[in-house]
C-alpha cells in the first residue's frame, strides 16, 4: 500500500492552498491477503476503471478537510470493493415457462384478437 498526498479543491477554505489533504491510495491486488483467485479476478473486474498502467488499484479521496480523514475514506472504499469481490455471484439457470403460463398467454392473445376483430366492420362500397 502506498499513500500519496497532494493539494485538493473542495472544503477547507484557505487551508486547501497550504495543506496536502488529497489522498491517493495505490494497492497491488496481488498482495491483498485472503483472496482466492476467483475473488481476485472479480476484484480486478470491479476495479477496472480504477487501475493504473502498472495494474495497481488507485483510490482517491479529497472529500474531507484532513489528510487522516481522507486516508480513512480511501481505506473504506478499498474495504467495500474487496468485500464486494468476496461475494460469489449466483449461477443463473435457464427455466422454461410453465404449461399454464403458456396457455394463459395464448388465451390472452385470442381474446385480444376477438376484441379487435369485433371493432372491424364490413366495409360496404357505395357507388
Amino acid at each position: 500500500m502506498v499513500y500519496e498526498f497532494s493539494r485538493s479543491g473542495g472544503p477547507g477554505g484557505q487551508n486547501v492552498n497550504k495543506v496536502n489533504t488529497k489522498t491517493e491510495l495505490r494497492v497491488n491486488p496481488a498482495f491483498i491477503y485472503g483472496l482466492s483467485n476467483k475473488a481476485r479476478h472479480r476484484l480486478m473486474d470491479l476495479a477496472r476503471n480504477r487501475l493504473d498502467a502498472a495494474g495497481m488499484i488507485v483510490m482517491v479521496s479529497s472529500d474531507q478537510r484532513t489528510q487522516e480523514a481522507n486516508r480513512r475514506s480511501c481505506l473504506d472504499k478499498l474495504r467495500k470493493l474487496v468485500s464486494e469481490s468476496l461475494i460469489e455471484p449466483k449461477v443463473r439457470r435457464k427455466t422454461k415457462p410453465t404449461a399454464g403460463s403458456r396457455r394463459r398467454r395464448v388465451e390472452g392473445k385470442k381474446l385480444r384478437s376477438k376484441v379487435k376483430a369485433a371493432r372491424r366492420s364490413s366495409k360496404s362500397v357505395s357507388v
